[in-house]
């Protein structure tokens, strides 16, 4: 067996990257097309053209050829990796068709993890549908599962009223520590802990385009918002709720109408299961679930070597 040599993506290798990236993406030719085209949606090269510092990318290679990529990005994208970031996001784990698939996936993400903790890096997350046999690679790396999430998918959405909610506005940067309380108690707290513990940590995180607008009733219990897409696909339905009675069934009709009616989708954590429950009652599915992995990484600094000094006395 050829050994793997694991190292930094250049320049150079961008179009066998690209390669072996459209023989994964060709991958999904056999699965229905709403899931596919959710798949697309979240699985990007975005970071790849320029190779810039706002993500790392490592490829394996075996025979002089690269046989496989690990890409993974600071979380917000922004134009550099400041040594100050702390957790990063493996946003695509791909081996070339014809390679040994273990031992290229496995090499990668010792390397990103090694690599990562040598850069300051305290966390890396992954989300993966469920049945994804890459799932068993990243567990067996010492990735752990924290939180399950659901993608759901309506190609005609039903209301079931045309009610609004009581107390619902459009949401402003004022709202913003409002929302935060509201984030921390409809989170359980092990997830709330991994992905934003503080109020800055969950600004940095957030970010969420188009029309967005909350329920206030005194405290602010619920939260919508809803991107409109183009070019044939979805729009994107986003939701945060206390479970009080009527709520999330109040939120989605008015995003549903919001959007016209028109094909969206959704995607929610096993505790929003109040609006799951409330999205499938209007006519949505579940295309797929995924499963968010963890994994705490060693930070390795360099010792820095001790010159003799003379001893007097």
């Amino acid at each position: 067996m050829t050994q793997l040599k694991l190292r930094a993506a250049n320049l150079l290798d961008i179009a066998r990257i690209e390669q072996i990236h459209r023989e994964a993406v060709a991958r999904f030719s056999a699965v229905p097309p709403p899931a596919r085209l959710w798949g697309l949606v979240s699985q990007t090269l975005s970071a790849l053209l320029p190779l810039s510092q706002e993500t790392l990318i490592y490829v394996a290679e075996e025979g002089g050829k690269v046989v496989g990529f690990v890409q993974a990005s600071g979380q917000p994208l922004g134009i550099s990796l400041p040594a100050k970031i702390t957790t990063l996001q493996v946003l695509n784990l791909c081996v070339a068709g014809g390679a040994d698939e273990r031992q290229v996936a496995l090499g990668l993400v010792e390397h990103l993890v090694e690599q990562a903790g040598s850069k300051g890096v305290h966390r890396l997350f992954v989300r993966i549908p469920m049945d994804d046999p890459l799932t068993v690679i990243f567990r067996s790396e010492g990735f752990r599962q924290y939180a399950t999430e659901s993608v759901l998918y309506g190609e005609v959405p039903e209301m079931r009223s045309t009610a609004e909610p009581a107390g619902l506005r459009s949401a402003g940067r004022k709202d913003d520590r409002r929302l935060y309380q509201l984030y921390r108690k409809v989170t359980p707290r092990g997830v709330a802990h991994l992905e934003a513990p503080t109020y800055k940590d969950w600004k940095a995180l957030r970010s969420v385009p188009g029309q967005q607008e909350v329920v206030d009733r005194v405290e602010i219990v619920g939260w919508c918002g809803v991107h409109r897409s183009s070019a044939g696909r979805p729009h994107t339905l986003s939701f945060m709720a206390l479970p009080e009675s009527g709520l999330a069934d109040e939120l989605t009709d008015h995003a549903i109408g919001v959007t016209d009616a028109q094909p969206a989708w959704s995607s929610l954590r096993h505790y929003d299961a109040h609006i799951i429950d409330a999205l499938r009652a209007r006519g949505f599915t579940v295309l797929l679930t995924q499963a968010l992995l963890v994994r705490d990484v060693t930070v390795t600094v360099p010792v820095t070597e001790k010159g003799l000094v003379p001893a007097f006395g």
